[in-house]
């Protein structure tokens, strides 16, 4: 399967289609801003202001969220906004001097990881929590070759970009290995597929004389569609990686921060503890942070022959509020409503499901869920164009997903923690009825 995946994206070409509010504010935002910034949907949303679970258009018009895991604890969450605020009303400025609430959120942090990853060091965002990564992991194995799945995604600085095959980029110091796809290979032990595609990576990038610094993996393979089951498949793979000497890099951007429900990283649930794990989005419900977390003596070695300063990283007003998201999570009990509703929804969209040939799988842990539709049952040959024309539906219903996957034929449905059952029942009667239009 060669063909291209069918984006989310709002053509500026239709702007003549909308109404003069929202035709006037993209015609201002293209000049501003220009031509490197995509829009959803084939009517983009104009939002004006958002709480928990609902985006309010100018109008006062809602909109479910059943997309957006910045906001993980809900939009403009109580406890986080009183925490920027009262930080911000006291000081804020680089972590060159030393301040409670930064230490205070590292510790609450660290204590969510096992013993192994015991040291943290921040940055603004998921993409430089992954450069910063790849020059701890080079640095460590003196080596450049890094190895990522085919259609991942890991953030947009020069080196974030170059392990993100899903946006073209391409090095001679890169490998790419197909994701683990249990929908399309229900037979086989994708771990232990994943682990000899890799282990040839390796061999590939030694002879080229790049060597193996490390594998980044997206733990529930967000941009490659979406595979968090069997529970445990990335076993092999880590043994692999460690042989040969490098890195094994967990990219929770996506899957971390309770998430999947059952665990609060998504490497947990595989049962392995990877040497650096990437953070960001959802850290701090909106606020630019994120981070790395890691083995010590990975920073320690760094720390002899580099100096990492990043002037906006770890402050004190982004630490508070990102403290205030690990006490909501706990104490709105968000990893237990994850797995409760989560499971409520899958079971639902496979109810849904049964009727429409269109349908091929539906899969997902805690609240992520992921339908991919298909031309053929017998084939499953991927249909974007159903998928995309299923989000752009329910978006004039006012019910906001997304699509994923190498070819863009999959709904992603992330929506914030605090998603409740109603809303799962109101997503799912829109979407059945969305389903019969398709």
């Amino acid at each position: 399967m060669t063909q291209k995946p069918l984006l989310n994206s709002f053509n500026p070409g239709n702007a003549n289609e909308l109404d003069a509010p929202t035709k006037a504010l993209i015609a201002r935002r293209q000049r501003a801003l220009g031509a490197g910034y995509r829009l959803f949907y084939e009517r983009p949303v104009y939002a004006e202001r958002a709480e928990g679970i609902w985006l309010y258009g100018k109008d006062g018009e809602r909109y479910l969220d059943a997309y957006n895991n910045v906001p993980s604890v809900g939009h403009c969450h109580p406890r986080v906004v009183e925490a920027i605020a009262k930080q911000a009303a006291k000081l804020n400025t680089h972590t060159r001097y030393l301040f409670d609430v930064v230490i205070d959120y590292a510790e609450t942090l660290l204590a969510t990881f096992p013993p192994d990853l015991d040291n943290v060091m921040f940055t603004c965002s998921g993409s430089e929590a992954t450069d910063l990564a790849l020059r701890v992991a080079r640095d460590f194995t003196q080596a450049e070759g890094i190895i990522v799945t085919r259609h991942a995604y890991h953030g947009t600085t020069a080196a974030a970009a170059e392990v993100s095959p899903s946006r073209g980029a391409t090095s001679p110091r890169i490998r790419t290995v197909g994701a683990p796809d249990f929908y399309r290979s229900p037979d086989g032990n994708v771990g232990a597929q994943l682990a000899e595609e890799v282990a040839r990576a390796i061999d590939s990038l030694k002879k080229d004389g790049a060597g193996f610094a490390g594998l980044v993996l997206d733990t529930v393979f967000s941009s490659d569609g979406l595979c968090v089951e069997p529970a445990g498949f990335l076993r092999d793979v880590t043994d692999v990686v460690r042989a040969a000497g490098g890195l094994l890099i967990a990219d929770e951007v996506q899957g971390g921060f309770g998430r999947t429900g059952s665990h609060m990283w998504g490497f947990a649930r595989h049962g392995i503890v990877p040497d650096l794990v990437v953070m960001g989005k959802a850290m701090g419900n909106g606020m630019p942070i994120g981070g790395v977390v890691g083995k010590s003596h990975l920073f320690d070695k760094f720390g002899k022959s580099n100096r990492y300063f990043n002037t906006f990283a770890g402050n004190p007003v982004c630490c508070a509020a990102a403290l205030a998201v690990l006490e909501v999570i706990e104490s709105e009990q968000l990893m237990a409503n994850s797995v409760a509703v989560g499971n409520y929804l899958r079971t639902a969209l496979a109810d849904l499901a049964r009727p429409y040939p269109q349908i091929g799988d539906v899969r997902g842990a805690g609240l992520f869920a992921g339908v991919e539709f298909v031309k053929d049952q017998s084939t499953r040959q991927p249909n974007a164009a159903a998928a995309l024309a299923c989000v752009n539906a329910l978006r004039d219903k006012r019910i906001l997903i997304s699509t994923m996957g190498p070819y863009g034929s999959t709904l992603k449905i992330r929506p914030p923690l605090p998603f409740t059952r109603e809303a799962v029942d109101l997503l799912i009667k829109s979407l059945g009825e969305c389903l019969t239009q398709i």
